[in-house]
C-alpha cells in the first residue's frame, strides 16, 4: 500500500480534529476525500505530509513512517496545499529550478520542461508568478506537486479557481496521474469525484463516516431500485403491477411511470418484454441512481 492509516487522532486542546480514521490507499487509484469545511480532510493531508504530528495512530507512506521518518516520507509525495504558497516575484521556471534544486534532481531541466507541457505553462513560463492569473499559479502549483516524480500525490483543492477549459485538462491530467500514482484529493465539486475517483472517503467531525469504491457510494443512499419509464401509448398502474419484481407503481405523468422494486432487482428487462408483450412504444427508461452528492448530504447531516 502506497498510503495506510491507523487509528489516526489530531487533538486541538478539546478538540478532535481528526478521530480515530483508518484507510489505504494503493498505487494506481485516485482517491476522493470529501467532507464539510472543519471536518478533518486537511489536517489529515497535512499529517500525511508531515506538516504537522498527530496526537495518536501510524501514518504510513510507501511503508516509511511519518513520524520517524518523515524525509523519506517527503521524498515520495507531491503537495498541493488548499492555499498555494507560491514565490510571487520569482519567474515560472525559475521557481521550478528552484524547487527542482532543492529535490537534488540531477534531469532538472529535461524535468522542468516536461511539467512545463504537462500542466500547459508554456505561454506562461517566462512570467514573474505575481502577473499570473489564480488558474495558473493553480497549474505552478501541481508543477511543482509532480517535478521529483512522487509516488503519491495529495492535492487540497486542486482545481480551485480553474476556469471550464482549464478544468477539463486539469482532470483530464489528474486520471492519467492516478493510472500509475497515489492519487488522494479533496474537492467540493460533486461531478469531479463521479468523474475522477475510483474510491471515495467521506469524513465528517473527525470520523470516517464512508470509505467505498465510487460505483458503490451511491447505494448507500439508496434503499430500493426505482426505475423510470415512458409509452407512447396510454396503460394503467394495474398493468404495470403485473411486470415481475415491481413492488409499486407511481404515476409521473399521463404515459410516464416510476416502477419501484427491490434494491437488488433490475426490472428492466422485464419492463422492456412487458411493453414488447402488450404492442407498446417505449420512449424512455431510465434507472434512478443517487448521486455523490445524495450519499454526502446524507452521511454529513447536511
Amino acid at each position: 500500500m502506497s498510503v495506510k492509516i491507523q487509528g489516526l487522532t489530531k487533538v486541538y486542546g478539546t478538540q478532535k480534529a481528526v478521530n480515530k480514521i483508518n484507510f489505504e490507499a494503493k498505487k494506481g487509484e485516485v482517491l476522493g476525500f470529501l467532507g464539510p469545511n472543519g471536518a478533518g480532510k486537511t489536517t489529515t493531508m497535512k499529517i500525511i505530509t508531515c506538516f504537522i504530528p498527530q496526537t495518536e495512530g501510524k501514518a504510513e507512506v510507501c511503508g516509511f513512517d511519518t513520524t520517524t521518518h518523515s524525509i523519506d516520507v517527503r521524498k515520495q509525495i507531491g503537495y498541493l496545499p488548499e492555499h498555494n504558497p507560491l514565490y510571487k516575484d520569482m519567474y515560472v521556471r525559475e521557481y521550478l529550478n528552484f524547487v527542482g534544486g532543492l529535490h537534488k534532481l540531477k534531469n532538472r531541466k529535461t524535468r522542468i520542461d516536461e511539467m512545463i507541457e504537462m500542466t500547459g505553462l508554456t505561454r506562461e513560463q517566462k512570467k514573474p508568478i505575481g502577473a499570473l492569473s489564480k488558474g495558473y499559479r493553480q497549474r505552478v502549483g501541481l508543477a511543482q506537486a509532480m517535478l521529483h516524480d512522487p509516488e503519491v500525490l495529495i492535492l487540497d483543492e486542486p482545481t480551485s479557481g480553474l476556469d471550464p477549459n482549464q478544468l477539463v485538462e486539469i482532470r483530464g491530467l489528474i486520471k492519467n496521474l492516478g493510472k500509475e500514482k497515489t492519487v488522494i484529493f479533496s474537492t467540493h465539486i460533486m461531478q469531479e469525484v463521479q468523474a475522477l475517483c475510483d474510491r471515495v472517503l467521506i469524513i465528517d467531525k473527525g470520523r470516517l463516516v464512508a470509505d467505498d469504491p465510487i460505483e458503490k457510494i451511491q447505494l448507500r443512499v439508496n434503499k430500493e431500485t426505482v426505475v423510470q419509464v415512458e409509452f407512447l401509448e396510454n396503460c394503467t398502474a394495474a398493468q404495470l403491477e403485473h411486470i415481475a419484481g415491481v413492488k409499486r407503481v407511481e404515476s409521473v405523468s399521463k404515459r410516464k411511470w416510476k416502477l419501484v422494486a427491490d434494491l437488488e432487482q433490475d426490472v428492466r428487462p422485464d419492463v422492456f418484454a412487458f411493453a414488447v408483450k402488450n404492442g407498446l412504444t417505449m420512449i424512455g427508461m431510465e434507472k434512478e441512481v443517487s448521486s455523490v452528492e445524495d450519499v454526502f448530504q446524507q452521511l454529513t447531516g447536511q
